[in-house]
């Protein structure tokens, strides 16, 4: 189908205003689009669109284009059904003389005369198609628009591949023979072999194809590629025998050949087609690296040529090999990401395997930028493994701006990605990630294919962008929040919170807004959060609870608040925190925290207390105030050693006379409490549901009696039972050595 130049009417303003760029538009006959859905014609639409371009609609109806010029008359549509036809027809002539080309080369003195009647009548097909690729339109690479100017066509071939065009068509033949038969010009028939790329192209339009297995076609392209290189070997196995001077043919792989009672000593004299299968047999076999048997290289040329030949079939064999795995185990590994992303939720299973095919895989390290506000996208990243940030700049581009975490499963780039506009807010990797990238021409051709599930996209399209406005709004609302409680707003936060601001929303390092208050000693706003019903026992991403950040501070004021809210400290290491703090010598930290109900005998996994490092460190102010909140002497660390033991070592005598005095009075204390123990069993069960027990110190109430026997027996556990049933209400009805039991309300 030829696109003529038709009649044009001109729209937005005429030739007058002020000389800027205008549309022109030529009349709409019938539609091609009206047999298409409405996603169909919006993707055309979102093809085309590009800021600065004329867009043309010619009056046939038979394609929408545009053109950086007025002519254009005389142009080929790519997918005009003549020229898909002419594709075809070249394609078979490509087929040819790619498999000609090396026989030529390799059999040039043997072949039939026919042969080259042959490759003359290619030659004129591929003059012919070098003329017809001036008038083929073509789509700009950016904006996917169809480009009908014959000057930039003109250009883009001329600049492309029309030189390798043309030399591939040149008459070798005369040329070899007009040059006195110089070997070296038959060299220049090698240019043809640039017509392999017309049978590439072939494969990767079956790809799209989806009446046909992408597997299968990879699979059938890959094995081609194979054969292909075997038959090029093959003739020039042949080329470097019949090259050699007559007197010396016999010193060649082939001259030399003896197979039972058969000699190819005249191997010019035989068949055609037995020359080549040898050749092809000699090929295959060096291939394969099974050893040669009764064919091998003879002379120097033949064995340079093998190891050549042999190293590019290791790299080939692993090019395919790898080809081949990937293919298979490709849809496995990203299938699964691919599915939960949830701008593809509800596509077809064809579409996500063929996403799942052509995503390519990459790494990121932490710090690295992927995409930056305000660049239009080309690539949809989907994240498989780390985390990611969204965040955006303002008007003076020095204030960062946090938006909203990426993880697992999600997706970004797909507003630019899809609606070719600029990116509004930057990517930056906070751990190191591994996405899957997908190219946009790559989604268009799978839409061509799977243009159903175009519809489901912009849908659900629609509904993450309206879920991430959402989660955006409220991010911004938490970190209004939190700034209104680090610079002390307490008017500002009430109205906040009066507006709907849910005050537990915490940021992106989950700190609360009473994290903020705690930490800044602000009662006012500590009391109207707790009001506002607040968790008082939040952790932030760092393991802090509110009451500890007030503890660090110094605010003891908000401390008391918040303990009263009922607070507690909610250490997740309580051992370290409390090394850490011994090792900084912070007594005053100390004193607070242990004041705060810290346990003053937190181990760490070496069974070390904070009165073993105080010991060790001979901090005596420390270890006199560990003593005095009930750090116990007597715990053995790893290597059996007391505190006491470390104080000796180190032999500070004041240390050792403080730890000796607790000791005897921690003794003494022993021998004045009184001993229980608890079973985890009701102590009317019978025998083969009876446990092991533990023997317990009898603490100041029957809680602390309970909570030490859940810890200790692993058991769950509401009361305490005498060993007649009854329930044991106070701990000053326990008597010494007295048997309990730990029951389940």
């Amino acid at each position: 189908m030829m696109i003529q130049g038709g009649e044009r009417t001109r729209s937005g303003g005429g030739s007058g205003g002020d000389g800027s760029d205008e549309e022109e538009e030529l009349e709409v006959g019938k539609s091609r689009g009206e047999s298409k859905s409405s996603w169909k014609r919006l993707l055309e639409l979102v093809r085309m669109e590009s800021p600065g371009r004329n867009v043309i609609v010619y009056r046939d109806g038979s394609s929408l284009g545009q053109s950086s010029v007025s002519d254009a008359s005389y142009i080929i549509h790519p997918d005009c059904w003549r020229y898909t036809l002419w594709l075809h027809f070249i394609l078979l002539w490509a087929v040819y003389s790619s498999f000609f080309t090396p026989l030529e080369f390799g059999f040039f003195r043997g072949l039939p005369e026919n042969l080259f009647l042959l490759d003359i009548a290619g030659q004129i097909a591929f003059l012919i198609d070098i003329a017809v690729h001036f008038f083929v339109a073509y789509r700009d690479p950016h904006s996917y628009r169809l480009v009908c100017s014959h000057k930039l066509i003109a250009i883009r071939y001329l600049k492309s591949r029309f030189l390798i065009d043309f030399l591939g068509c040149l008459p070798l033949d005369a040329i070899f023979k007009v040059s006195g038969r110089k070997e070296a010009v038959r060299y220049m028939l090698w240019i043809r072999l640039s017509r392999v790329r017309r049978v590439s192209e072939f494969f990767d339009r079956l790809e799209k194809d989806i009446r046909i297995k992408y597997l299968f076609t990879r699979i059938v392209k890959l094995l081609v590629v194979e054969l292909y290189c075997t038959h090029t070997a093959a003739c020039i196995f042949y080329y470097l025998a019949t090259t050699m001077p007559p007197s010396q043919e016999g010193y060649t792989w082939i001259g030399s050949l003896q197979m039972g009672d058969y000699s190819y000593t005249s191997f010019r004299e035989i068949d055609l087609w037995k020359r080549y299968i040898t050749s092809l047999y000699f090929a295959i076999v060096t291939m394969a690296t099974v050893g040669y048997g009764e064919i091998h290289a003879v002379n120097v040329r033949e064995m340079i040529f093998v190891m050549i030949y042999v190293s590019f079939d290791m790299i080939l064999g692993a090019y395919l090999l790898g080809n081949m795995t990937a293919l298979i185990i490709a849809q496995k590994i990203y299938e699964p990401y691919i599915k939960e992303v949830s701008l593809f939720r509800g596509c077809s299973l064809g579409f996500i395997k063929q996403i799942a095919i052509r995503v390519h895989e990459e790494f990121f390290l932490p710090g690295e930028v992927i995409i930056e506000q305000g660049h239009v996208s080309d690539q949809l990243y989907i994240v498989c493994h780390g985390e990611l940030e969204e965040f955006g700049r303002g008007e003076n581009d020095r204030e960062e701006e946090f938006l909203m975490r990426l993880q697992t499963h999600s997706s970004f780039g797909e507003v630019s990605f899809l609606c070719n506009t600029p990116q509004p807010y930057s990517i930056r990797v906070r751990e190191l990630c591994r996405v899957l990238r997908l190219d946009k021409q790559s989604f268009i051709e799978i839409l061509d294919i799977y243009f159903s599930d175009g519809r489901i996209i912009l849908n659900n399209l629609l509904e993450v962008n309206v879920t991430l406005s959402i989660e955006k709004s409220e991010s911004e609302l938490a970190m209004r929040l939190n700034c209104a409680a680090f610079n002390g707003d307490y008017y500002r936060l009430k109205r906040l919170i009066g507006a709907g601001a849910d005050p537990n929303k915490a940021d992106y390092d989950r700190r609360s807004p009473l994290h903020i208050a705690a930490s800044k000693g602000y009662e006012d706003i500590s009391l109207l959060l707790i009001e506002q019903g607040v968790d008082v026992n939040i952790s932030d991403k760092f393991g802090n609870t509110p009451l500890l950040e007030a503890i660090k501070g110094g605010h003891d004021e908000v401390a008391s608040i918040l303990v009263q809210a009922g607070a507690s400290l909610g250490i997740d290491d309580t051992g370290g925190f409390l090394f850490t703090t011994i090792a900084k010598r912070d007594l005053n930290l100390l004193k607070r925290v242990l004041a705060n109900g810290i346990n003053p005998n937190a181990k760490n996994f070496d069974y070390r207390t904070p009165l073993h490092i105080a010991a060790s460190e001979g901090l005596h102010s420390i270890a006199s105030l560990l003593v005095e909140s009930g750090a116990s002497v007597f715990p053995k660390d790893r290597w059996g050693n007391t505190p006491l033991d470390e104080a000796r070592t180190g032999g500070n005598k004041d240390l050792i006379k403080l730890l000796e005095a607790a000791r005897a009075s921690q003794i003494a204390d022993d021998m004045q409490r009184m001993k229980c123990t608890v079973f985890p069993f009701h102590p009317w069960d019978p025998k083969e549901k009876r446990r092991d027990g533990v023997v317990l110190w009898v603490p100041q109430t029957i809680e602390e009696l309970v909570k030490a026997a859940m810890e200790e027996l692993k058991s769950s556990g509401g009361y305490i039972l005498s060993e007649n049933g009854g329930k044991i209400l106070d701990v000053k009805m326990i008597s010494h050595d007295q048997k309990l039991f730990l029951v389940n309300e």
